[in-house]
């Protein structure tokens, strides 16, 4: 829809009894966001991938018009844009700020009952006393960064949604304050928000010409002060075996168990090269899941490597040893259809240093310390900027993501906040 611009700005509800005064309204979104379930799903075709991402996207377009944004639209995908206009004379560039409204399909994003923790003290929080979920620092050390802080967490049965909730709600409540604080200079500032990032498709169909700005940042990195522009290159595996059922008491030399082929297969892969056992650049093949009958059975992996070289290899990997079973079992029996998701972003950025020199001056002077680390995933950037949009990734501030342990500091989205508005008075020098 396009947006009625003689609307005036609406103040966010504040949240009585919330931690932080001046955060009232960045946590009021956030918490608003995250009452909506967005879950995407991988083996559906369409765009969005669940219709209720929809319900959401409808909101989040609504609010951004009520709010007094410009060019306010949103298309039958879900796909959102908005503006906020120059306050400057001079010629300076649009750029731009995306996030995803999409949760992870790892783990439940319905009926989200988040809370705030206050003053987080060191130790363990108990999520869930009657079931003994408990979210501890010796699992997560990383906790022990944010003593003193006021961190959002989950009540243990669903994932809480800050990937990338929490980038959305610092993006809208730094244009909130760029507005109420017209004496900070900005260009022409575009925004973004998409569906299944999750799945590897939130780049799909975005309009980079329709967006019209000459770089962006995605909001969607983890701890506070990090600052991103190396990721994996990245494909799916999918490994489907055509077994036979026959009655077990008549089954010798006749029956094909598709779903022992199947754990056969997973046991060839390489044991040293998954997710657990990895880190830094090391690569790797992840088995994400297993549907197995007699008759049928699917395996889905993803393979990751920051190498491009090293990456191709390991598509060649898994397509030799589906022919190697293939060969063992029949023609036709055991199929490897692979596909590339996305590509490191680190050579689309080569020539382009000042973009990622003005995020980090912008983090520095929200008063951290800058923190450049490879990305050990993608985002939505990676895809856009083989597309023409160069697009770093920048700290949302959430922990844990894609199960029931995460959780956000509010003093980490405070500050991924500032670093928005920063950027952005930066762009304007």
């Amino acid at each position: 829809m396009e947006t009625d611009t003689t609307r005036q700005t609406q103040t966010a509800p504040s949240l009585q009894g919330r931690a932080g005064g001046g955060s009232r309204s960045l946590i009021a979104r956030f918490l608003d966001y995250v009452s909506y379930d967005t879950q995407s799903a991988e083996e559906a075709e369409g765009c969005p991938s669940t219709p209720k991402q929809l319900i959401f996207a409808r909101h989040l377009a609504d609010s951004l018009e009520e709010m007094g944004l410009e060019d306010v639209t949103m298309d039958e995908q879900g796909y959102i844009y908005a503006t906020l206009p120059s306050n400057v004379p001079a010629d300076v560039p649009t750029i731009g700020f995306i996030a995803h409204y999409d949760t992870s399909p790892d783990c439940s994003g319905a009926d989200i009952k988040p809370r705030i923790v206050e003053h987080y003290d060191g130790g363990d929080i108990v999520l869930d006393e009657a079931e003994g979920i408990v979210t501890s620092p010796r699992m997560f050390p990383e906790m022990l960064e944010h003593v003193g802080e006021d961190l959002i967490v989950t009540d243990g049965h669903t994932l809480l949604g800050a990937d990338d909730k929490a980038g959305i709600a610092e993006i809208v409540e730094a244009m909130a304050y760029l507005m109420e604080h017209p004496d900070i200079s900005h260009g022409r500032i575009r925004i973004a928000f998409n569906p299944d990032e999750e799945i590897g498709r939130g780049a799909h169909l975005f309009d980079v010409e329709k967006f019209g700005a000459e770089w962006a940042y995605t909001m969607d990195g983890s701890e506070v002060g990090e600052l991103e522009y190396e990721n994996f290159n990245a494909a799916s595996a999918t490994i489907r075996i055509k077994g036979l059922n026959v009655h077990p008491g008549y089954a010798k030399g006749k029956m094909r168990n598709a779903a022992i082929i199947a754990a056969e297969f997973a046991q060839a892969m390489p044991a040293a090269e998954v997710p657990e056992k990895t880190e830094g650049y090391e690569g790797f093949y992840h088995l994400t899941g297993i549907r197995a009958t007699v008759e049928e059975a699917t395996l889905s992996y993803i393979i990751r490597d920051h190498d491009r070289q090293r990456f191709e290899q390991r598509k060649d990997f898994v397509a030799d040893l589906a022919a190697v079973f293939e060969e063992r079992y029949g023609e036709g029996i055991v199929h490897a259809d692979i596909r590339d998701q996305y590509y490191n972003m680190k050579q689309q950025l080569e020539g382009k240093e000042h973009i990622i020199d003005i995020a980090r001056r912008a983090i520095e002077e929200a008063g951290m310390e800058c923190k450049v680390k490879a990305i050990r995933g993608g985002t939505d950037g990676a895809q856009l900027s083989f597309k023409g949009l160069p697009c770093p990734n920048i700290f949302a501030g959430g922990l844990n993501f894609h199960g029931r342990h995460e959780f956000v500091p509010v003093q980490s989205m405070q500050k991924a906040m500032q670093t928005v508005v920063n950027i952005c008075r930066i762009v304007a020098e």
